[in-house]
């Protein structure tokens, strides 16, 4: 079966600057697989490398088995439709009404009619448990959780088979992050969705992932389930998953820790 996502020695270089050195990851269809590391580890910009949004210096990204940065605008625009993102903070556009944000996928395909807009625009607003009477708010009458819920209803317009989320519970109290972590476990299995995150919260981490993939030192230093990702003696493994709030998070689903020491 041909991935989702393939990535095979990538290079990801500004300036004098790499950010990725012979980089390799594999995403298999139905897999939820986040992207985690330091700052300036590169999580983010490996995601635009996925989305087609930068250009690498080496190596080579494949999407549904379609070689992102060596293919033509027609099948570039093809496989976008094929997929949706959340991005940080929700992004939605401030001068359109929640309607008219969910609506503007659609709208630019030019191949629906008012009618079928309206229907999909409500379909995706129940998805995401949004009353329909919000549909005609403006994004700046939201909460935070209800603009992390209408721009994954966006994302999802589409009816994409990947989806990529940026750091989606960030800036959320810990009951609306559990609440929206909770909302995409419900999703991803009844879209049947392969799912990319980006995200430093272990509560969402240790929830919804199915693999980890642990970005350090311009590589995928693992990639694999979470306790295969906790027992690797790096630095960042150690600080991150063995730190007094990673411990927390572990123990919260009852994950067993057994890191080998030295």
């Amino acid at each position: 079966m041909t991935p989702i996502i393939e990535v095979e020695g990538l290079w990801t270089q500004f300036g004098d600057h790499v950010v990725h050195k012979d980089l390799n990851l594999t995403v298999q269809a139905g897999e939820v697989v986040s992207l985690v590391g330091g700052s300036g580890s590169g999580k983010t910009t490996l995601m635009r490398q996925m989305l087609g949004l930068e250009q690498p210096a080496r190596g080579s990204v494949r999407v549904f088995g379609i070689p992102l940065h060596d293919s033509d605008s027609g099948t570039l625009k093809k496989i976008r439709k094929r997929w949706g993102v959340l991005f940080q903070g929700g992004a939605l556009y401030s001068a359109l009404s929640v309607y008219d944000n969910i609506a503007l996928p659609l709208r630019e395909l030019r191949a629906f009619d008012d009618d079928f807009v309206h229907d999909m625009v409500m379909l995706k607003l129940d998805m995401v448990d949004i009353e329909r009477s919000h549909a005609h708010k403006m994004p700046s009458d939201l909460s935070g959780g209800m603009v992390k819920r209408i721009a994954l209803a966006r994302a999802l317009a589409l009816e994409p088979e990947l989806i990529f989320l940026d750091e989606p519970t960030a800036g959320l109290d810990p009951d609306r992050s559990e609440s929206f972590v909770k909302l995409i476990q419900s999703l991803r299995h009844k879209l049947n969705l392969t799912v990319i995150i980006v995200t430093h919260d272990l509560d969402t981490l240790v929830s919804l992932s199915d693999k980890i993939a642990v970005l350090a030192d311009q590589r995928v230093i693992v990639y694999g389930s979470l306790q295969e990702a906790i027992t690797v003696k790096h630095p960042f493994v150690i600080n991150f998953f063995l730190g007094e709030r990673g411990l927390r998070a572990l123990s919260a689903v009852g994950e067993s820790i057994k890191l080998n020491q030295t």
